[in-house]
């Protein structure tokens, strides 16, 4: 009996793993059994089925997808990625507003691949964590909307490591900031290492900060609120993400060269 689809493919872990598989090329039967972890006689029921539905063909022992079968694997992908990075904490991520994001980028979420939500301690909301402070990196890029009190202090640790920072802030935060840090500012600008900016376009949320072994998001609250809680992410996927949102936001800053 023809099923819809979308159960075919997401109603039996063992059709999905075989589709995700067969994207790479044709396999043998003993392949598929090896890395689904499962007998001939549990997988071949699940095959049939993707042949009646014309997602899967075989030749003797091997299995390959048809043309259709591979338009749906490599549709499937995306979409179990972006799933993975929701699931990690669908609560947070369904409360927080992600509006900040380019539409396609937003798409393309799934490339953050393994996250984790951070809550800092107490002792901790006011200050940058020492942890990503202490890596050693050739570059920091960060667009935000506030500093930390101590700034001066964490831009100096870092520029001793030779890093370069690349810094867009927002239209309020450089106003302040040439009100009450003008020799601050001063003294950073003067560092070859340092490349300010600032955005003509709304930031609607706290920070967005990465390097070459992390990238960190503080996006704010559905209604506005400030939210301690930020997502922390690692694969070097999320990485060439978070260059893109990072350029997209630059297009339109311009740079600060004296205050």
């Amino acid at each position: 009996m023809v099923k819809p689809l979308l159960d075919v493919v997401f109603m039996s872990e063992k059709r999905k793993g075989v589709l995700l598989l067969l994207r790479d090329g044709a396999k043998e039967m003993e392949y598929l059994l090896r890395f689904l972890d499962t007998t001939r006689q549990a997988l071949l029921p699940q095959i049939r089925i993707l042949e009646e539905h014309h997602l899967v063909d075989h030749c003797k022992d091997v299995y390959e997808l048809t043309a259709i079968g591979r338009l749906v694997a490599d549709e499937m992908l995306p979409l179990l990625g972006t799933l993975e990075v929701l699931e990690m904490d669908v609560e947070y991520w369904g409360t927080h507003n992600l509006d900040f994001i380019p539409p396609n980028l937003l798409k393309r979420i799934n490339e953050l691949g393994k996250c984790r939500i951070m809550s800092p301690s107490t002792e901790k909301v006011h200050e940058a964590d020492d942890e990503f402070i202490e890596t050693s990196t050739q570059y920091h890029y960060s667009i935000t909307t506030f500093f930390y009190p101590n700034f001066m202090d964490l831009f100096s640790r870092m520029l001793s490591k030779g890093t370069n920072l690349h810094v867009i802030i927002s239209q309020n935060l450089f106003d302040k900031l040439r009100t009450n840090n003008y020799s601050d500012i001063q003294k950073l600008l003067s560092n070859e290492l340092v490349h300010f900016f600032v955005s003509s376009k709304k930031i609607n949320f706290l920070y967005f900060v990465f390097s070459e072994h992390y990238l960190l998001i503080s996006p704010l609250k559905n209604t506005g609120e400030f939210d301690n809680k930020y997502v922390f992410c690692k694969t070097p996927s999320a990485i060439d993400w978070a260059r893109e949102v990072f350029d997209y936001y630059l297009k339109d800053s311009k740079p600060i060269t004296e205050i």
